[in-house]
């Protein structure tokens, strides 16, 4: 019998002085069993960072064919797809090809060498933007993981800063390829 989902409830208080987004965020997550507590926080990250209104949570690692967050137009096109970690490129270009705007929230601890192999070709697509956290921050907000997550987020000078528990994070967002976020 396979293993079920774990369910996060996150409340993120998002001030996004460089968007000029400031919103309060609740979000109801499931954790599958394959999924890391970094890959997790991730997902959380990616959706501060590209926060709209219409943005979505898919079922993630269970559903191949779908990104980790999207918004989806009145007619059902992916307007916006977001991936997080360090996909296949492949992945990447194909989604490109279909969506409006792609954006990758890399983080990974072999993050540098998947930069060397494959951002110069993902480099080339224009409607696709790279951002980059490092992973040892990631990996701080994982450490602490609780399954109700209330975090203050404060992005400014494309630097994020996540306070939670009482202890303040911080780490740049590096534009590695693509349009910065507050332009797409």
């Amino acid at each position: 019998m396979a293993l079920p989902s774990t369910i996060y409830r996150a409340n993120i208080q998002l001030a996004d002085v460089d968007r000029s987004s400031y919103e309060t965020l609740q979000a109801t997550i499931a954790r599958h069993p394959s999924e890391t507590a970094e890959r997790l926080v991730l997902r959380l990250l990616a959706y501060a960072i590209c926060y709209v209104p219409e943005l979505a949570f898919t079922k993630g690692v269970g559903a191949g064919a779908e990104p980790d967050l999207w918004v989806k137009g009145g007619d059902g096109r992916v307007t916006l797809w977001i991936e997080v970690g360090t996909p296949e490129p492949e992945r990447l270009l194909k989604a490109a090809r279909h969506a409006g705007r792609v954006v990758l929230v890399a983080s990974a601890q072999n993050r540098s060498r998947w930069e060397d192999q494959h951002l110069a070709r993902l480099g080339a697509m224009p409607n696709l933007s790279v951002v980059g956290i490092d992973f040892n921050f990631v990996r701080g907000l994982a450490d602490g993981l609780e399954r109700s997550i209330a975090w203050e987020v404060t992005i400014t000078s494309g630097t994020i800063y996540v306070t939670t528990s009482g202890k303040t994070l911080e780490a740049p967002l590096e534009l590695l390829a693509g349009l910065p976020l507050s332009e797409a």
